[in-house]
């Protein structure tokens, strides 16, 4: 039987079982959260990166769920600085030329602050003179960093990240560092 486990993961937090990076204070790692033998995560989300990532013993799905040639959906929650204007929008939907090359077309709409969201500690910076925006994204590749490097590019740096939906799992009624086990559908 495949686990498939989706787990809210919060910031500053490694999205790896153990952390060989550090030789003073380990940093907090998956094992802090889920303690469930023989899973590992289906792709990565950065230690500066928030919610949904999900976890699986099955290396089928593992591999559905991460490699970008099966073109799986992902929707980001993004808090941008200052206000996207169409142009904007249009070109993170037409895709965005990074270094490593053109991202393939993305979804993209602004949006209310998500409801019923959860603090984020350490909190975001508050500027005064500079507003900020939330987006949602939906990109169906993975680059390193894509979703800070796009909107970068487009003038507004992302100020906070969150995962929310991956294919039809989503991270709605989990709060950071909360698990729940899913059943995938055939794969």
């Amino acid at each position: 039987m495949t686990r498939l486990i989706l787990l809210n993961k919060p910031f500053d937090v490694l999205s790896q079982f153990t952390d060989k990076g550090t030789a003073g204070s380990p940093r907090p790692t998956l094992s802090d959260f889920v303690k469930v033998p023989g899973v590992y995560p289906a792709g990565r989300l950065d230690r500066d990166s928030e919610g949904l990532l999900l976890l699986t013993d099955n290396g089928k799905l593992q591999s559905r769920i991460a490699d970008p040639r099966n073109k799986m959906p992902k929707t980001y929650w993004v808090q941008v600085e200052g206000i996207p204007d169409d142009a904007a929008l249009n070109t993170l939907r037409n895709g965005v030329q990074l270094k490593d090359g053109m991202t393939r077309p993305a979804i993209c709409v602004r949006m209310d602050e998500p409801a019923k969201l959860w603090e984020r500690d350490p909190p975001v910076r508050f500027r005064k003179t500079v507003p900020d925006c939330w987006i949602a994204l939906t990109i169906t590749e993975g680059k390193n960093r894509q979703v800070r490097r796009m909107t970068a590019a487009v003038g507004h740096p992302t100020l906070r990240l969150i995962r929310a939906q991956i294919g039809e799992w989503s991270v709605h009624g989990l709060a950071p560092g909360e698990w729940r086990e899913a059943k995938p559908k055939k794969f």
